[in-house]
Order: structure tokens, then sequence, then C-alpha cells
């Protein structure tokens, strides 16, 4: 009722909503924002938007196709609700190194851009770090990185250095590592005069909420580091910082968290990384720069920060796998993207080209899609029909997931064709092709 006050009162139904009432019981909820409302006031804009904005605010660095959004969450659980913004990953160059030793990192780093089931995966960050101790080495640095890393910046370094290397890149806006209990009103004057975000770091839970709290009275574009000094501890911080921010409303704790990791061991790294993923990292800094190492650490970012209500799916149609011919295989799956690609990979590994016919299932895997009645005979026959995909071979036969063997019979009599049960598992591929058409081999 506090918030419908605010409202027109008008029922224009301009927000999407019947009525002001039920857009105010939308918002109440966290299901609608104050920017739907076209006819909102500036007082109530005032009034409202501190109260109904995210428990953890939205953050950006970096500008253009190298922007970064951080922050923006609502929920400690995914199935709760979603995660929004993936953890990005920044990775450490020294200021000790110059010349070419420079331009290989940072080559190394702009290739640090992956395909995994269909999405492009990257890096985020280059993380330009004050080693040296010396100013002018470390804007040195920070403009060479800058004019040639195909990513956003975090400059981290003491007040001095900053003072130096900011200015110069401040166009880019970088993320500014970091205001201390020491330096911040330095630091913090720094990154508002160039509209930069900054890093607040304390030593602890009860301190960087204080240094927080001061710092957030001068300029709110925050991001927190609990000043890691062990992996379990910044774990702890992470997951109680999150949770008051959530439950609590605990506004010194509603920003962005950033972690360092530790370990040197790239292995033992990767999985200190992976805890800050899932526990509630913003960004991550380390110093592993090797795709095989990296790799993992990307798929299990996608895991976290996939909609577990929105599986991750490709476009349902027809692929074209290999230099295909009238005589190469048809095979039947579903649009789910991980099923599909484990298919595509093992027709790839058959070493005969052949089709494949994704058909949508809302991105449900087979014996999902098939419980739901989407990947049953009807569907699979209007979407073979649809595609036209028998037009294309001189044969009439397709081949089915061993899993939904089941729907043989029912298929073979409503399409006419010859529908052959493959393997149930995609691993199974190759030996069944170089079984069945050895002819096709190449």
């Amino acid at each position: 009722m506090d918030i419908f006050k605010q409202l027109p009162k008008t029922n224009c139904k301009d927000c999407g909503s019947p009525t002001c009432l039920a857009f105010a019981m939308a918002m109440a909820n966290g299901k609608a924002s104050l920017d739907m409302c076209p006819h909102a006031t500036e007082a109530a804009k005032e009034t409202l938007g501190a109260a109904t904005a995210p428990p953890v605010k939205t953050v950006k660095v970096g500008v253009g196709e190298q922007e970064v959004v951080l922050g923006d969450e609502t929920v400690l659980f995914r199935h709760d609700k979603t995660f929004y913004h993936p953890t990005a990953l920044a990775i450490q160059i020294s200021d000790t190194l110059s010349g070419a030793e420079l331009d290989a990192k940072i080559a190394k780093i702009n290739e640090l851009v992956l395909e995994r089931v269909g999405q492009t995966v990257a890096v985020e960050f280059v993380a330009i770090t004050n080693c040296s101790g010396d100013a002018a080495k470390f804007k040195a640095a920070v403009e060479a990185v800058a004019a040639k890393a195909n990513f956003a910046l975090l400059l981290a370094g003491n007040a001095a250095a900053l003072e130096a290397a900011v200015p110069a890149v401040a166009a880019k806006k970088p993320l500014i590592h970091a205001a201390t209990a020491e330096n911040w009103e330095k630091v913090v004057a720094l990154a508002k005069a160039n509209n930069c975000p900054v890093v607040v770091k304390g030593n602890g839970l009860d301190d960087t909420a204080a240094l927080v709290e001061k710092v957030a009275k001068e300029y709110k574009e925050i991001v927190i580091d609990f000043g890691n000094t062990a992996p379990a501890k910044t774990l702890g911080e992470m997951v109680n910082a999150r949770r008051l921010a959530i439950k609590k409303k605990f506004r010194p704790f509603g920003y962005p968290m950033i972690a360092c990791t530790l370990a040197t061991d790239p292995k033992e790294e990767v999985i200190e990384a992976a805890t800050y993923v899932a526990k509630y990292a913003s960004i991550i800094c380390m110093k592993a720069d090797e795709k095989h190492h990296l790799l993992p650490l990307m798929a299990w970012r996608m895991n976290i920060y996939t909609d577990p209500q929105k599986p991750m799916a490709v476009e349902a149609k027809v692929y074209e796998i290999g230099e295909v011919t009238p005589d190469s295989p048809v095979y039947v799956c579903t649009n789910f993207a991980l099923t599909y690609f484990a298919v595509e990979g093992e027709v790839v590994g058959s070493k005969i080209p052949g089709y494949i016919v994704a058909v949508d299932t809302d991105g449900a895997s087979v014996l999902t899609a098939w419980a739901a009645g989407k990947f049953v005979a009807e569907p699979i026959n209007e979407t073979i029909k649809s595609f036209g995909i028998m037009d294309k071979v001189n044969h009439k036969s397709i081949v089915i997931p061993g899993y939904v063997a089941i729907i043989m019979g029912k298929l073979t009599e409503i399409s006419g064709l010859d529908v052959i049960v493959g393997p149930q598992e995609a691993v199974g591929i190759p030996a069944f092709a170089k079984a069945r058409y050895p002819q096709l081999l190449k």
C-alpha cells in the first residue's frame, strides 16, 4: 500500500499490469520495477527508487564492447529466480613486464576466447598489477595494455600509481583497486573525478562494512574486497555478505564482490576460483592464463549462471555435418544444447558425414522431452516433413536415439519411413555408423 500511494492511480495499463494496485503488488514482490511506469513522478522515483532497487547494486566497468556488468543480483540460490551476471574473470599482468614480453602476455590473454556448446566464452578483464612499486612503470604498462587488450581493465596499485595511470585510460572506465582505510579519500576522489568504479578493500566483514559506509557517502560505484587472507575465510565472508544483503537489506554489503586467488599452482587456483564462482564473486582476479586450465572454470561458470528454468537450446533445424551427400544418414535428436553438441561431436568423430535434425523440445533432453510428449512420433514426423530433409537424401531411413526405441513402431507407421534405433548414448555413434554405413566412411 505504501508503494500504491506513490503511483498515479490512473489504471492506465501502460506498465503491463491491469491496475496500479496490481503493479504495486508486483513491485513489492520484486517482479516489476518503477521504470516500467511511464507516469511515475520524480518524487515517487526518489522515494521508491532505493526501496525497489536490487539488493546487490549494478556496477558497470569498461565501455562499448568491453563493458562488463556486475551485480544486479536478487537471490541467494539460482532456483529461487536466477543469477544474472556471470562472474567475470580477470587475468593478471605485472607491470614488471615490458617490451616484447609484455606484448606476448597481452596477446596470450587476448586469445582466451573459447567455444563451448555453441556459445563463445572468454575472460572479461586484464588486471594490471603494480608489482614494481614504481608509478611510472605502472602507468607505462597500463597504457600499453589499454592500447592492445581486447578486454576491460582492472588497475591494482597504491594511490600514487593509480593517480599516475588512471587519468591516462579514464575513457576506458577501468575498475580501480583499491580504496583502503589508509588511502580511501584520495582513491575515491580519483575514481569520482574520472567516473570510474572503485574497489573498497577492507579486512574482514566488520572492517569492510564500516569502510564501505564511509565511501558510499561520497561515491556509490563500489566493488567490495574483503582482503583475501585464506580461501575458506574469503568464502565465508562472501556468503555472509550476500545473505545480509539479500535477507537483511544491509546496504554496506549491497555491492558486487571481488576475490583474488591465493593458490600458486594453476590447477589449485582453478579449484579455488570455482568456489568463488559458486559463492558469490562478481570478479575473480587470477594468474592462470592457459586455455586448458580456464576451460573447466568457464564451463562451471556457464552451468552456475544458466537459468535453471530455461535450458540451453540450439535452433531447431537441419544441420549438415561434414560434406554430406544424398547417401548420408539422418540422425534425429532434441534441441537441448548438450544433447545436440554431443551428437554433433560423435558424428564428426565417425568420419561419416550426416544430417542432424534438431527437434524443438524447448531445450529438453531426450528422455525429459519424451516424458513430456515433445519427442514422440507426431512432433518428430511433423519436424521432418516441415524441414524437407527427406528430399535431400535418396533413402527413407532416419536414426533415433536408443533411449526412445519405444516410439519406433508409431513413427514408422505415421511417417512411412524406415526408422532405425541408434545407440542410447551419443558416444556409440561412431561404432554404429561404421558398422551400418561402411561404404560412406571417409
